[in-house]
């Protein structure tokens, strides 16, 4: 009964969005044009009792296969004073002072909650795990990131409403964790302006997607706006591409172009290959003129800001990439339908109208965590294989392990092992972590 009065406010707000004849077209009030009737989604009606097959997997230079799965969370391995609730799921994994580091969301539902807790423990075999730090605000947190900075392990996460039905960011704060092993309360990230013109300011309003280092460069993707996604106004929102020299203050890699994308997209990940040519993945949900579901990215190595995209009609929401032998690799939930697609290609008078359509759709049907590459050839994305997932599902993380062909993914699912969700029944829980091991093989 909540999941469906849940379902019934979001349909209501979304009318109430679009009611006015001053609604928004999309984000740069450009038209969109209708996709080809090849990309054209025909699944927007019941979800089936069978779940359609997965795509055709497009290996490239490696067979991948999963060779172990294992629950983390709930587990006979935590500490008692990281009791999990019955939604377990935003997480990041990183190594740390010779252990592995887990952070996650625990909460009532997938929903912005007052409950909502952030757990913090630690293991030096992944089996038994030290509780760090519990955080809480009053308030929804979500989104934990790690980072290591001049020695020194980050934790940050944003900061939300209360209210279930409303996706409402407040910033990004960050807790620093001194050498004795406290915790330092939770701050505001800064931001540096464009051009380094004037004082640091709080990230207020912001979501820090994506925080990694490669290569000794601490990098950060965040994006402002988020909570126009759910508002169906077609204001645009900001994607930075960020670094810092103390995990404090951050700023543009490019200080001038601190932003890589306008328009509707929000969640975003890259990898760098080894000659420095970036990759990314941008969740394109709230649409602009480009279409909707996603936008397929590179930028040059001598220019990091300066990202190039094409339209892809699949959302691959909670994406990761990552970067391995030769091989750019994407973890994102897949859309279980006969085409994947989350942009249906159809296109009302008005667009608000049609990605209401789309959000809709997309929360009727299953969902899976899968495997995907980047075809650097071609700009595209390409299906490899599904984790062991079901329902609400993705948000995964990624280890290196001391086997130059095997990495860790640690990701949140429903029961992979019970019956089939669609993604509403599984936001209502429960979710759990799992650690798989990924094998690359060379063809």
């Amino acid at each position: 009964m909540e999941r469906h009065l849940r379902a019934a406010l979001l349909f209501a707000l979304s009318a109430a969005a679009v009611g006015g004849s001053g609604a928004a077209i999309a984000c740069d009030n450009k038209p969109v044009a209708p996709l080809d009737r090849d990309d054209a989604g025909a699944d927007a009606l019941e979800e089936p009792d069978v779940p359609p097959p997965p795509p055709k997997a497009e290996p490239g230079r490696h067979d991948v296969t999963v060779t172990d799965t294992r629950r983390i969370v709930p587990g006979p391995g935590l500490p008692p004073e990281a009791p999990p609730g019955n939604s377990n799921n935003n997480l990041d994994v990183i190594r740390f002072d010779g252990r592995v580091w887990l952070a996650w969301r625990t909460a009532p539902d997938h929903f912005a909650s007052d409950k909502t807790r952030m757990f913090v423990v630690s293991s030096a075999d992944e089996l038994t795990w030290r509780f760090e730090k519990a955080f809480s605000a009053g308030t929804d947190v979500r989104e934990p990131r790690m980072l290591v900075v001049s020695g020194a392990l980050f934790l940050y996460l944003a900061e939300l409403g209360t209210d279930a039905i409303k996706f409402e960011p407040k910033g990004i704060f960050y807790s620093k964790r001194a050498a004795d092993g406290s915790w330092s309360d939770l701050a505001p990230v800064m931001r540096a302006p464009a051009g380094d013109a004037g004082a640091p300011a709080p990230m207020t309003g912001y979501i820090a997607w994506r925080t990694k280092d490669d290569r000794g460069t601490p990098f950060m993707t965040a994006y402002a706006g988020g909570e126009h996604i759910y508002q169906f106004d077609g204001v645009p929102l900001d994607i930075e591409l960020l670094t810092t020299t103390d995990g404090i203050t951050w700023r543009g890699v490019d200080p001038n172009r601190p932003v890589v994308s306008r328009g509707g997209g929000s969640e975003t990940d890259f990898a760098l290959s080894d000659d420095g040519t970036l990759f990314g993945i941008i969740r394109n949900e709230a649409g602009d003129a480009t279409g909707a579901g996603s936008k397929v990215c590179r930028a040059p190595a001598s220019d990091l800001a300066t990202w190039t995209c094409k339209t892809d009609p699949k959302k691959y929401d909670s994406p990761l990439m990552f970067w391995h032998d030769g091989e750019a690799y994407l973890v994102g939930r897949r859309q279980v339908t006969a085409t994947g697609n989350y942009d249906l290609g159809t296109r009302d008078a008005n667009f608000q109208s049609s990605i209401i359509g789309f959000q809709l759709d997309y929360r009727r049907t299953p969902k899976r965590c899968s495997l995907w590459r980047y075809v650097q050839s071609e700009d595209r994305i390409a299906y490899l294989l599904d984790l062991p997932s079901k329902g609400d599902t993705c948000f995964a993380s990624k280890l290196e392990t001391n086997n130059p062909d095997e990495l860790v993914l640690y990701n949140y699912t429903s029961d992979p092992d019970g019956k089939e969700l669609t993604w509403a029944e599984g936001q209502e829980g429960p979710t759990y972590i799992y650690r798989h091991v990924l094998r690359f093989t060379k063809r």
